[in-house]
């Protein structure tokens, strides 16, 4: 079965208008939905719409409302919020390009995949697309979706083109309120040395297939003992370390860190270097013996 498209429009650049449709990047994974059971009944506990003094009430009753004041709404049908005119609910007009680096990964929301919507319209889509390739930037424009307007994102992605919305400024907390605190010093080169090695031991394509919820294998997991009737045990979670103790055991951490089976790079030539000096050391061990031996020789004379 085809995916429906979420978004239905054009793209709009200048005086060149491009059809085409959205669909949803991502999908939600795997989750445990847990109900609220009654214990004594074991029956599950259910919720009504009840308007005090009215008791439960008809879902045909209920609309949306605004409070403008304590206890006092202005009620909108839903007709009412779908006749709003805004452009953006059909058009996404470009209106800036930026350097990919210009934009925090902290205002990057949720994906979206971009196809042109037809065949004529796939000429100005490639135009597009492969423009934005060779000049390295990002289209920015606005785009009304699930209610709202976002700031959005186009990159090329392939043969199609990525849509990422993005929030707005006052949507994003300020890094200074909570990193202000930490000290600005320089680190050891010894340990910066060993941290990169560290680094450089553990570095490999990214896959993401290579990743899974494991919190959700273990309350599958969890749940199927139960459902066998199995005892479960609990532990308490091991007590948090010393918050003094990480900082003298640092340089040793690292350094095992690194000694593990498999370790690659400059701690497994170390130990060759130090290797080579022995010979050195061995050459030299004759001559020292060389004056005891001539001693007994001028005895016989």
């Amino acid at each position: 079965m085809a995916a429906r498209a979420y978004w239905r429009g054009q793209i709009r650049l200048a005086l060149v208008s491009i059809p085409v449709e959205i669909f949803t990047a991502t999908k939600s994974g795997a989750t445990i939905a847990f109900n609220q059971i009654h214990e004594p009944t074991g029956k599950r506990i259910k919720y009504e719409k009840v308007v005090p003094g009215v008791g439960a009430v008809d879902p045909d009753e209920i609309v949306k409302g605004f409070e403008v004041e304590k206890g006092n709404y202005v009620l909108i049908e839903d007709e009412e919020i779908e006749a709003v005119k805004l452009e953006s609910k059909k058009t996404l007009e470009l209106t800036q390009f930026v350097d990919h680096n210009e934009i925090d990964v902290l205002y990057y929301e949720k994906p979206y995949y971009v196809v042109p919507a037809d065949d004529l319209a796939e000429e100005a889509f490639i135009v597009l697309r492969e423009a934005l390739r060779r000049t390295k930037k990002v289209a920015l424009g606005q785009l009304a979706l699930r209610g709202r307007e976002y700031v959005v994102s186009l990159k090329p992605c392939g043969r199609g083109i990525v849509l990422e919305t993005l929030r707005y400024a006052d949507e994003v907390h300020k890094a200074q309120g909570y990193f202000r605190d930490i000290s600005d010093a320089k680190p050891d080169d010894e340990l910066l040395d060993l941290a990169e090695t560290l680094i450089q031991k553990k570095t490999a394509p990214f896959d993401a297939s290579k990743f899974h919820d494991r919190y959700i294998d273990a309350l599958h997991d969890l749940i199927e003992r139960k459902r066998k009737g199995k005892t479960i045990t609990t532990e308490d979670e091991p007590a948090a370390p010393n918050r003094g103790s990480n900082v003298v055991d640092l340089m040793a951490a690292l350094k095992r860190s690194i000694e593990r089976p498999g370790a690659k790079g400059g701690k497994e030539e170390a130990p060759a270097k130090k290797g080579a000096a022995k010979p050195a050391a061995a050459k030299k061990a004759p001559a020292k013996a060389a004056p005891a031996k001539a001693a007994p020789a001028r005895k016989r004379a």
